[in-house]
């Protein structure tokens, strides 16, 4: 980090959470940013002269230049000359796209306004302002700088949002924003009294938990009766734990429909699998149940949660 303000993708996504949860407790509103179509409108002449403060070795630069300006190849053989942006799936564009924010964007914010706290994580960005006209001029000269890089600031994913809570009450229309999968917004939460108060803070977004329901559906495990629940088990038990290390980390409750998703496709395998389940969902819940209640290690989110009904 290049000072106490400034957060960039050298550390875990979780430390880039934990750093904007602490600095929404400080400050009342966020400036949330997303740059359209970074990879395919990075300048090249721009990015190079980015890569040239850091790379010396003349046949490194040659080969770069060559890769970035590699004509793109179509289906029916027609070839397309790339002038501008990275290959898309290419290992290095990553590595080139940030170098290119740096300086458009971190360098930039820690010269122009060395007292506002950031944090970027490829082409999402966040910037915590004191108050909203704050917000609103550093939006426009934002999107002015990237505009002189060549870059267009996202219309509709860009946005002021205010960080409302039991302190702040004021009535604005935008009070939640996403960053790295987490939905920051006012939510309840209970202090060290266990009194319940209005906090703003970080939990798993709609579009992770739609994200996590949609890799289940695509194991087939509803349809997969030749194998055991065990087996099951030892396939999908590493996705369920990186779920919970990840999104588990800040309001783990807001898990729970995802862990009643996965009990309801193995009640679905059940009732597959065994005849006598066939058609009767509760007794298939029940089965399922009593098998968590006694096995609790066998699924991660057994053991980590609840376990609830599962008819």
């Amino acid at each position: 980090m290049p000072d106490s303000y400034g957060y960039r993708p050298n550390k875990s996504a979780l430390d880039a959470i934990g750093v904007t949860r602490e600095r929404c407790w400080k400050y009342d509103w966020v400036l949330e940013f997303d740059i359209r179509g970074l990879f395919d409108n990075i300048d090249h002449t721009l990015l190079l002269r980015a890569v040239r403060k850091h790379v010396k070795c003349e046949w490194a630069l040659l080969y770069i230049e060559r890769w970035l300006t590699a004509p793109m190849e179509l289906e029916d053989g027609t070839r397309v000359g790339r002038t501008r942006g990275t290959p898309q799936g290419g290992v290095v564009s990553p590595i080139l796209a940030n170098l290119f924010l740096h300086y458009t964007f971190d360098a930039w914010m820690t010269r122009e306004y060395p007292d506002l706290p950031w944090c970027r994580y490829a082409d999402d960005g966040l910037v915590h302002c004191r108050t909203e006209a704050e917000a609103v001029a550093l939006k426009a000269a934002l999107a002015a700088r990237l505009a002189e890089c060549q870059l267009e600031m996202h219309p509709d994913k860009t946005k002021i949002v205010y960080c409302k809570d039991g302190r702040r009450r004021g009535s604005y229309p935008s009070t939640q924003f996403e960053f790295l999968g987490y939905c920051f917004r006012p939510r309840g939460a209970m202090n060290r009294k266990h009194k319940m108060f209005t906090g703003f803070g970080p939990q798993v977004s709609a579009s992770s938990l739609k994200a996590m329901r949609q890799k289940i559906r695509e194991l087939r495990i509803r349809r997969r009766t030749h194998i055991r629940l065990a087996d099951i088990a030892r396939e999908i038990n590493p996705i369920l734990q990186g779920w919970l290390n990840y999104y588990g980390r800040y309001s783990p409750s807001a898990m729970h429909s995802a862990w009643k998703y996965v009990n309801a496709t193995l009640i679905a395998w059940a009732m597959r699998k065994y005849k006598r389940y066939n058609g009767r969902k509760i007794q298939a819940g029940q089965m399922i149940g009593s098998i968590a209640n006694k096995r609790r290690k066998l699924f991660v989110h057994w053991h980590q949660s609840t376990v609830g009904a599962f008819a």
